[in-house]
Order: C-alpha cells, then sequence, then structure tokens
C-alpha cells in the first residue's frame, strides 16, 4: 500500500479538472438562494473548498515516517469508554451563583461551539442545580402519585422498570439561558456555550406519564400536577394535567444509560418544549391539584417581569430559537475564503421549519440546509455556505417554526420585557466577524 504526503492544487486548471470530475460548476455562486437545497448546498461548499489554497491532494510518498501509534501496540480495554486525551478542552463551563458557600447552586453549560449534530453526550448534558445533585440509592427511592386520584399509588424504580417504554428524542433548555446577553449592557465577550450553553438534547427513554396517571385515577377535579424533586432544594413546580397526559415521560435512561446523577437519577419528568426547571430532576412526587400550587420556584423565580410594572406567571413553552455555534464568539477564522456557517435551532411549539442566515446583520436574509432528522421538540443542525472575503461581518440566525413563530430582535425582547427580565430570551445572537478574522459577541 502506498503512503503518500499531501500537496496543495496549484493553479486554476488543477481545481477545474476536480470539479470536472465531482461533476460540479466551475464557478460559485455570489449570492446563495433562498431554495438552496442540500445537493446545492453540497455543491457550493466542495466547490469553494477546491478553490481554497487549502485543498491538498495526495503526491508524494512518506515512506518509513510513521508515527509512533502506527508502530507500537496500543493502550488496552476500558471498562468504560472515555474522550481522547486531547480532547480535554471540551469540557463544561461552571458557574457557581455563590462561590464555595453554596458550591452545588449554579450551572455547567454545554459547550455546544465544541460539538456536532444534535445529541449531547451525556458527560456534557448541562446541569442546573439549586442546591447540588443528591446520592439517592435507586433501591430506596420511589415515586408517589397522590392528591385527587381514585388510587395513590407508590412505584419503586424496580416497579417502572417492568412498564414497556418508549424512547424520544428532546431537548431540554434552562429558562434563564441567554441571560447574559438581555441583561448585561455591553455584549460579553465569551464562547457560545458560555452565553448559551443551557441548552442540551438527549434520547431519552422511560414510561408515558399519562400511561401511570391512567392507572391511578384522576378525579374530574385534577386539573393540575405538582412535581417535587427530592434534592435538597425541594425543587418543585405545578403543570396542566393537558401537558401530563399528552407527551409527559418519567425518563430512566438517557442516550442508552441509565440518568446520571446530575440529570435525575434514578428518575426524572420530562415536559416536552417547556421551560427547564419544569422537568423536575430525582422526581419523588406527582400531586394531582385542582389549581396551581404557586410554590417558590414558580413564583420569587420563573415569572417574567414586563415594562408595564407587571409580571407573567406560567409561561411554560419555549420560544423558537438558533444560535450560530460555529464561527461563534471568541474563535478566529484563519484567512479569507470558505467556511461553512453551522448551528443548533429548536422551538418549544413542535418542529423548526425553517432558519435563515444572514451575514450583514440581517439586511439580507438566505436559507440554510437542516442537516438530519427534524421532529418536534428537538434539536436541529443547520448549515450554509458563506464565502468570506476578509471584511467586517455581522453573522445572524432566524428560526421559524411550523406555528408561523418567528425568532425576534434584541430590540423587540427588550421593549416588552423589564429592565431584569432575564427568562425566554429567544432572540436573534449576533456575532460580530472583524477584519483580522476575530470572532465577537455584538449588539445589533
Amino acid at each position: 500500500m502506498k503512503i503518500t504526503k499531501l500537496r496543495t492544487l496549484k493553479n486554476q486548471s488543477q481545481t477545474e479538472n476536480l470539479l470536472e470530475e465531482l461533476s460540479l460548476p466551475s464557478k460559485l455562486p455570489e449570492n446563495p438562494k433562498r431554495e438552496l437545497d442540500r445537493r446545492k448546498f453540497m455543491q457550493t461548499s466542495l466547490l469553494a473548498l477546491a478553490s481554497s489554497p487549502a485543498m491538498v491532494m495526495a503526491d508524494e510518498s512518506i515512506k518509513n515516517d510513521f508515527p509512533a501509534w502506527s508502530t507500537t501496540p496500543g493502550k488496552g480495554l476500558n471498562e468504560y469508554g472515555q474522550p481522547s486525551k486531547f480532547e480535554a478542552a471540551t469540557k463544561r463551563g461552571v458557574a457557581k451563583a455563590y462561590g464555595d458557600l453554596a458550591p452545588g447552586t449554579g450551572s455547567a453549560r454545554t459547550p455546544i461551539e465544541k460539538l456536532e449534530g444534535i445529541i449531547t453526550p451525556n458527560g456534557l448534558h448541562f446541569d442546573r442545580s439549586h442546591n447540588g445533585t443528591p446520592d439517592i440509592d435507586p433501591t430506596k427511592h420511589q415515586l408517589s402519585i397522590h392528591g385527587l386520584v381514585d388510587k395513590p399509588l407508590n412505584f419503586s424504580v424496580e416497579n417502572l422498570l417492568r412498564y414497556p417504554m418508549i424512547s424520544r428524542t428532546y431537548f431540554v433548555e434552562c429558562a434563564g439561558n441567554s441571560a447574559a446577553n438581555i441583561i448585561a449592557p455591553q455584549p460579553i465577550q465569551a464562547t457560545a456555550g458560555t452565553l448559551h450553553g443551557l441548552i442540551s438534547c438527549s434520547d431519552w427513554t422511560g414510561i408515558p406519564l399519562s400511561v401511570l396517571l391512567r392507572e391511578a385515577g384522576v378525579n374530574p377535579a385534577g386539573k393540575w400536577i405538582l412535581a417535587e424533586g427530592a434534592d435538597a432544594a425541594g425543587m418543585s413546580r405545578s403543570f396542566p394535567i393537558e401537558k401530563a397526559m399528552d407527551n409527559a415521560m418519567i425518563a430512566l435512561y438517557q442516550n442508552g444509560e441509565k440518568i446520571r446523577p446530575e440529570q435525575g437519577y434514578p428518575m426524572r419528568l420530562l415536559l416536552p418544549g417547556w421551560e427547564g426547571n419544569m422537568n423536575v430532576k430525582w422526581l419523588r412526587s406527582l400531586k394531582i391539584t385542582a389549581e396551581p400550587t404557586h410554590t417558590k420556584d414558580e413564583t420569587s423565580k420563573y415569572t417574567d417581569p414586563l415594562s408595564n410594572g407587571k409580571a407573567r406567571q406560567f409561561t411554560f413553552e419555549l420560544g423558537v430559537k438558533s444560535i450560530i455555534t460555529k464561527p461563534s464568539g471568541l474563535m478566529k477564522l484563519p484567512s479569507k475564503g470558505f467556511y461553512e456557517i453551522s448551528g443548533i435551532a429548536w422551538s418549544g411549539a413542535g418542529k423548526v421549519a425553517r432558519i435563515e442566515i444572514s451575514t450583514n446583520g440581517g439586511k439580507d436574509w438566505f436559507d440554510a440546509v437542516i442537516d438530519g432528522p427534524n421532529q418536534a421538540f428537538c434539536l436541529v443542525r443547520f448549515r450554509a455556505p458563506w464565502n468570506w472575503n476578509g471584511e467586517p461581518a455581522f453573522l445572524q440566525s432566524r428560526a421559524i417554526d411550523e406555528r408561523g413563530n418567528i425568532q425576534p430582535t434584541r430590540a423587540a425582547y427588550k421593549a416588552n420585557n423589564a429592565v431584569d427580565g432575564r427568562y425566554h430570551n429567544n432572540t436573534i445572537v449576533t456575532w460580530a466577524v472583524q477584519a483580522d478574522g476575530s470572532v465577537q459577541n455584538a449588539y445589533l
């Protein structure tokens, strides 16, 4: 087998020959069109790449210059696989609200700028905790369904594991995600994950809540449910019975393995598309009630102060939202030329219908391609080709969901909410690309 080095495509004829082999046009479109489909996207991407000085082809033999990993036996088998040591920088950013006084209160944010696809690895799923992660013995934990029911029930983990299960891919987003981009007077210069990383997506497996409620028999007067966690904070939230009978789930597995302690081991509530802390972790109690309970977690927090002095309560559904993750904050483009704009989008209303991209701060828009599956209450990955000319640019993405909801501007959000309103910020994010290639967080 011949092992070869790589050489750069040095002239236009070589580029044209490659394009001919790929059956692609020899001229890069000046402006992507709205009807850009996946085939056109791939053609444009390959064309720009083939025309770039970075494009290389196999040529010279490297002969015996084999690296050590090709000549030395590798590491033995592991009982549980770990990421490469060269990916040590791919980790969550931790923010402790009260420092060492309460080390379990705060968040660990998903590094969305370092990930691809739509599934978040279990170890990188964001964690929002109000008083630390409890160490729960699954053999002693129980879920109680009580209140306005015909037959109060207690379920052990072993009981629940005997029920037929379903698997669904859902995102979970903290209602306070992206808060810094609203309350900070000037844009904070940080990574996409630091600013917007309270969002993750997993394949969840568990039992439809409706199955357990029907077994308990809900009284006709039961219109709400109070969900409570077993953590020291006693996190609790009220939600309507309609959501429980629709698509709510008691999740026991995440991405194929048992839910990890930070995500609610041994079980958590999932309310697809609704604000994160309603998806109560370490779930121990579901009390059916006639009205909402107005607990501390839905009165002192997670209400939306408005510009008129009033506040909006029980704003369960998360808005349609998108974020460009590449290129994004603190990255640097090494030179002008072809790049792929990529990011994630989602909606608490269901499916994402379309994502639009602007490279000039919203003056002009063109469609991105949704790459991969597009499911309700799930992240989608979008991509678009971009040929950067080396001049300053303002990159934005704008998502539209199947109900016609459109991601708003920051100015529109600020006009409708109080100065300290920080929840449900689904506004358009702007990344400013400087002439030197550096990427900064910006307000437009």
